[in-house]
């Protein structure tokens, strides 16, 4: 091997990319040329200073993604807590100051790396004082357009192919009585943030009545991870516990869940409107009830229906 063909292969050999048999070669030139070693020895001080930056990620990133891909997906808007993004100019001085770190262990490098950084910069000073007129003229002023660029490819030209997915946050308001609005409640009742279900629930709770928004409740109150998004569907279906088909729900709840407010509040409503299913259901808790709080309302429950606290 060359000095000028290892040059060339130690980033695929540092990374692993190498067939056996040329990082063999290569290992046995590297120990012989003490310029190339020095190259090897540069790589690995390029890599070790890239480790070294840790980008502050906001603590919201992810909710803001997830709520950005609803949107998305189901036409809504996302929830509106997030801070503006922050400035490109600063985003570029903070990969200036990262580049500028690894420089310092690549002498020969130096030169063409800052001159592609340079060329990036170019790139997005135009981008930012002059936006493309078709972005413009596709999305209002007032909308919030969040873009991300999938891939590139220019031709011999001049010109420049661009494949990027936008995401356009909006805000709308409404009555509960309103489909459009209804629509989005019931999508945000199985938003990934717990905080917009509980929101979401604590309005639609209003409606339960209607059938959606009947079985979102339902849906929340047996299988929300949350007991917060629970306590709130419940407190949709008091004015619903006489059904049979939601006490049977409630039950299944009872028996299964595993926070002790919700277990105490399934309780009161079962109890407001008692049958002989209930006395069954009460009976069984009692005797797998750890907590003594929910074991003493469901044993109480029985004493007013004159029924007995085992099961026979």
């Amino acid at each position: 091997m060359t000095c000028d063909s290892v040059k060339k292969l130690i980033p695929l050999y540092y990374y692993g990319e190498l067939m056996p048999d040329d990082e063999d070669r290569l290992e046995a030139h590297v120990h012989e040329c003490a310029p190339c070693e020095r190259q090897l020895e540069q790589q690995r001080l390029l890599a070790a200073a890239l480790d070294r930056r840790q980008p502050a990620v906001p603590p919201m990133l992810l909710e803001d993604c997830r709520a950005d891909l609803m949107a998305a997906i189901e036409g809504g808007g996302a929830p509106a807590h997030r801070k503006p993004a922050a400035s490109p100019w600063r985003a570029w001085a903070l990969f200036l100051e990262a580049l500028g770190s690894s420089l310092a262990a690549m002498g020969r490098f130096r030169q063409p790396l800052g001159a592609a950084a340079m060329l990036a910069i170019g790139f997005l000073a135009a981008r930012v004082t002059h936006p493309g007129p078709q972005l413009a003229s596709v999305f209002p002023p007032s909308d919030e357009v969040f873009s991300t660029v999938r891939s590139i490819q220019p031709d011999n030209s001049g010109r420049v192919q661009i494949a990027f997915d936008e995401t356009r946050r909006r805000v709308v308001s409404g009555r509960m009585e309103d489909q459009g609005i209804q629509k989005l409640l019931l999508a945000a009742a199985h938003e990934e943030n717990p905080a917009v279900r509980v929101e979401s629930v604590n309005v639609l709770k209003s409606q339960a009545a209607l059938g959606d928004v009947r079985e979102a409740l339902l849906n929340a109150v047996a299988h929300d991870s949350n007991p917060g998004v629970r306590l709130k569907a419940l407190d949709g279906l008091k004015p619903l516990a006489a059904d049979a088909g939601i006490r049977k729900v409630l039950a299944q709840v009872l028996l299964s869940d595993d926070n002790d407010a919700v277990r105490m509040q399934v309780v009161d409503l079962l109890v407001a409107h008692r049958d002989d299913s209930t006395v069954g259901v009460l009976q069984n808790l009692v005797q797998r009830e750890d907590n003594n709080y929910v074991r003493l309302k469901c044993e109480k429950a029985l004493k007013e229906m004159n029924a007995s606290i085992g099961t026979f």
